[in-house]
């Protein structure tokens, strides 16, 4: 979730992009630079650390370029340092860049062999170098940039500011938000209307697959197949609102689109992904724990749950996991060598609160998986997992729900690390596999059409079952609870296992069944489930796979294919269709999604 701001301006625009930048702080970063053309000539400034570092260069060796592009960097692929921070340059261009190139190795191999030349550890400057080849191959900058991303793998949004072209900035994104605003004989880019508030509120947000030409007259916009095609310009209540809808109807929609861009944020907090490792936060001694208590209420113990799963199977430790309202009451033992772990999106949970400072009385060692670093429960924690998810304003959880399992997945592979289970190998395998998951969540909302129309279907009924085995029966749970809490539909989650241990009385043809099925290892035993569903009459939802589609080979209300992907990244690429099916739903049975009925975003009482 790093931040992006370019600005074609009237007046000297580094000032207006450090200013621009500061609004965007809540997205975290950890070191930040501009790049201004001084005179035709593209000058850039880069400093570790926070903006006041930066301020201070600018203060020492002032610009007055009017055309310029700045960025606040969370690092993902090489360390935090001044070589690695944003803008990344050639002799021909600079470029800003949130998300992740999947196939950066593979193109910076490519480039290396042809003779160009890195000076960063990024993933980002394969980018700069590869609209750099074609331009001294002839293209122009345009042709350049929209030759350069069909070949770029991954969730991604860029800004291109040109030498000798003052008068332009290319824009694109592909999963992570690209804002364009317009001004008087000004135009301006930016990661969302936040940036851009103080100088417009008329603003176009670029659809997924777009890249946009800017210039001081306006923006042409073009489709992920080339054509260029119109955005309609709204008036943004960004000046004053810290975070706006955008051009989403709920802000619950919003913050599912925002997923890919958010777990990538996420991942690479944790994971170093050009090394292959993943980052233990100091204090968590993995290698001396004998177990792991995890403790939470609603989505955030579902989230938990799915990390039982992990922590299991990665480190082989043993993992107790409660509802934070019992494992406070119910006076568990806790062994002196153990970690106790809390996860709450806003800190304040009361439950998990008191469930925290009841292990805190055990003597465990409290780990907090938080979204709000201020929080009480983040201060009284020995270690702090921010989410960095950013604000969250729907009450039904989505965004830091699967920031979470980010978080927890990270933490699994490296307590696996620690605890000498997985070889250095199977570490680097898994951070790949995770690396990938902002991809397929951008896949994945591509489905949103056709989950659409499904819900017109669900929106009919008044009860319904979701069934998952392994890690897709604490999903199975989720997206139950996200249809109870949005919708109003009476809707309960189940193991696949237990459906003939009495939910299958349920069944007749009324009943929708939703059946969250990876094709991995357990998917055979899943498949005889829906057998007994279908052979009561049920109307199976499938959400699935290609394999899993292929295998099933039974009739379906609907069957949701998303791509193939490894097992343990499941939970978090299957989170966004139940999520879309509960959002939908809600929306087409009229409720208040935002705010649910009787429901609070932060529940600080018993």
């Amino acid at each position: 979730m790093c931040g992006i701001i370019g600005i074609l301006g009237l007046t000297p625009v580094a000032p207006l992009l450090v200013d621009a930048l500061k609004r965007l702080e809540y997205r975290g970063y950890d070191s930040a630079g501009i790049a201004t053309l001084e005179r035709g000539s593209l000058e850039r400034l880069r400093a570790e650390g926070k903006l006041r570092n930066l301020e201070a260069k600018l203060a020492a060796a002032p610009r007055l370029g009017i055309s310029g592009i700045g960025h606040t960097r969370w690092a993902t692929h090489g360390a935090p340092s001044e070589r690695n921070a944003h803008p990344h340059a050639t002799e021909r261009l600079a470029v800003v860049h949130n998300g992740i190139i999947e196939n950066f190795r593979e193109l910076r191999t490519e480039l290396e062999a042809a003779g160009r030349r890195f000076s960063s550890d990024t993933d980002t400057e394969v980018v700069a170098h590869l609209v750099t080849v074609l331009m001294e191959a002839g293209a122009t900058p345009h042709e350049a940039v929209a030759a350069t991303l069909p070949r770029l793998t991954g969730a991604f949004a860029l800004a291109f500011l040109f030498e000798g072209e003052d008068d332009l900035i290319i824009g694109a994104r592909r999963g992570s938000p690209l804002a364009v605003g317009y001004g008087a004989g000004e135009m301006f880019l930016g990661s969302d209307a936040i940036a851009l508030g103080p100088f417009t509120d008329e603003i176009a947000y670029l659809d997924d697959g777009d890249h946009v030409v800017l210039t001081r007259s306006g923006a042409q916009v073009f489709d992920e197949a080339g054509k260029a095609v119109e955005r309609t310009v709204t008036r943004s209540q960004g000046t004053t609102y810290v975070v706006d809808k955008g051009n989403h109807r709920h802000f619950m929609v919003k913050e599912i689109h925002e997923q890919p861009e958010v777990v990538g944020h996420a991942l690479a907090h944790y994971l170093d992904l050009a090394r292959g490792e993943a980052r233990l936060p100091e204090g968590l001694d993995f290698a001396k724990a004998d177990r792991l208590a995890i403790t939470a209420c609603g989505t955030a113990y579902y989230a938990g749950f799915v990390a039982k799963y992990w922590f299991e199977r990665l480190a082989r430790l043993p993992v107790d996991i409660d509802i934070a309202s019992e494992f406070r009451y119910r006076e568990q033992p806790l062994s002196k060598d153990g970690i106790t772990m809390v996860i709450s999106q806003s800190g304040e949970t009361a439950d998990t609160l008191a469930s925290l400072r009841y292990a805190r009385s055990e003597g465990q060692r409290i780990a907090a998986v938080v979204n709000v670093r201020e929080s009480t429960i983040a201060r009284e924690a020995d270690v702090v997992l921010p989410l960095l998810a950013g604000p969250e304003i729907g009450v039904a959880s989505t965004k830091a729900f699967t920031a979470q399992l980010a978080v927890l997945a990270a933490t699994a592979i490296g307590a696996g690390k620690a605890r000498g289970v997985l070889s250095g190998t199977e570490e680097a395998s898994l951070v790949r596999a995770f690396s990938e998951v902002p991809r397929l969540m951008h896949e994945a909302l591509k489905l949103e059409p056709q989950i659409e129309a499904l819900a017109r279907e669900l929106s009919k009924v008044r009860h319904c079952l979701y069934l998952g085995r392994g890690t897709s029966y604490p999903i199975a749970l989720e997206g139950a609870l996200k249809l109870k809490e949005i919708s109003y539909i009476h809707a309960e989650g189940y193991a696949a296992g237990e459906l003939k241990h009495g939910p299958i009385a349920l069944i007749d043809e009324e009943m929708p069944v939703v059946v969250i099925a990876p094709h991995d290892r357990l998917f055979e035993k899943t498949v005889s489930n829906m057998q007994e569903v279908a052979a009561r009459g049920g109307r199976i939802i499938l959400i699935t796979d290609p394999a899993g589609r292929d295998a099933a080979a039974i009739d379906t209300v609907e069957t949701i294919v998303l791509p193939a992907m490894p097992a343990a990244v499941t939970p978090l690429v299957y989170a966004i269709p139940v999520q879309l099916l509960a959002y939908h739903t809600a929306v087409i049975m009229g409720t208040d999604v935002d705010q649910p009925r009787n429901l609070a975003k932060s529940v600080t009482v018993e």
